[in-house]
């Protein structure tokens, strides 16, 4: 009993996840930190409310509603949302694309029994099994 649970955590996509569950919590706690020392305070610059919204409240029919509270909550959501795609995103899908290029696709032909695109060098359609002879390119001069 013990030596399957011991073989269950130590699978690598186990480890790998607790790995990244903490990575992710510390992550967040930069983000967060970054979020509410220099951005907030740039949103309170601009509206001139100190970057804190939780004291408005509206009343209506004597119950209180405090928007604030969401207005902070929310504002924090999309900050924290531009400063991971402006800062982790978009830089990792640009170093991707420019040291990992994708290669470029095989040339592909219809099926002529379903029309499902095949590779050019096919012999069988991997949709309908149906047995395609290979194209052949000359070359004309």
């Amino acid at each position: 009993m013990l030596k399957g649970f011991r073989d269950f955590m130590m699978r690598g996509n186990v480890v790998d996840m607790a790995v990244g569950v903490v990575i992710g919590a510390a992550f967040t706690a930069v983000v967060t930190g970054f979020v509410s020392a220099f951005l907030t305070p740039l949103v309170g610059v601009v509206v001139g409310a100190a970057g804190d919204f939780s004291s408005y409240k509206a009343e209506i029919a004597g119950v209180k509603f405090p928007y604030g509270q969401f207005l902070n909550v929310l504002i924090a959501f999309f900050m924290t949302a531009a400063v991971l795609y402006f800062c982790i995103v978009l830089p990792i899908t640009k170093a991707t694309a420019r040291y990992m290029p994708k290669k470029p696709a095989a040339p592909k032909r219809p099926c002529p029994e379903c029309l499902t695109e095949i590779p050019v060098a096919a012999r069988r359609c991997s949709a309908c099994t149906a047995h395609v002879e290979p194209l052949t390119v000359s070359v004309g001069f």
